[in-house]
Parts: structure tokens; sequence; C-alpha cells
């Protein structure tokens, strides 16, 4: 997902944007992880990215996405950039 979501609508408040749009990220990333994996591939993994725009996105952890959408809000942004991609990954031992 590759998207530029707009904050400012006549009928509704930005929370309330918000809100569908934290709904639309959940669905997506849901949807996504019900895909069938490659035998070699333990989960899937997500990079990615927000920002005011495209070329200003910084990377961010999956469970981050909805503290940066409330910042965006907080700062009176117009409108954002996101990204998620999804990867195949495969879990690694911890060393202690």
């Amino acid at each position: 997902m590759k998207k530029t979501f707009n904050l400012v609508d006549e009928k509704r408040a930005p929370e309330r944007v918000a809100d569908k749009i934290k709904f639309e990220v959940k669905k997506y990333i849901k949807r996504e992880r019900k895909k069938e994996l490659p035998e070699d591939a333990d989960f899937w993994d997500f990079d990615c990215r927000i920002g005011t725009s495209q070329e200003t996105a910084k990377e961010v952890h999956e469970k981050e996405i909805n503290k940066n959408i409330d910042l965006m809000v907080s700062d009176k942004a117009e409108s954002f950039y996101l990204e998620i991609l999804a990867k195949q990954a495969r879990r690694t031992r911890r060393t202690k």
C-alpha cells in the first residue's frame, strides 16, 4: 500500500477521518497476513514509512503507525503519505 491520505473533509472532523484511516490500515495488514506463506518463511513482516510527503517519509515499525497518524492530526497536517510493504521473513534466535 502506497497512498496519500487526506485529513481534511468538509463533513467530518480530522479525528474521525484519522479513525477511518486507522481502520483501513488495520484491515490491509490483516488481509496481507492471511496470504499463504512460502515454505522458507515464518511470518509476514512489514516495511512501513510515514510522513507529510513521499520524500520526507521516515521508517517506522508497524505498531507505531497509529501514533504517527495521531501526530499528523495534532500537527494539523492536511494530508500525509503512508507506505506499507509486506515481505516474507524468518524468525531468528535471540542471543542473550
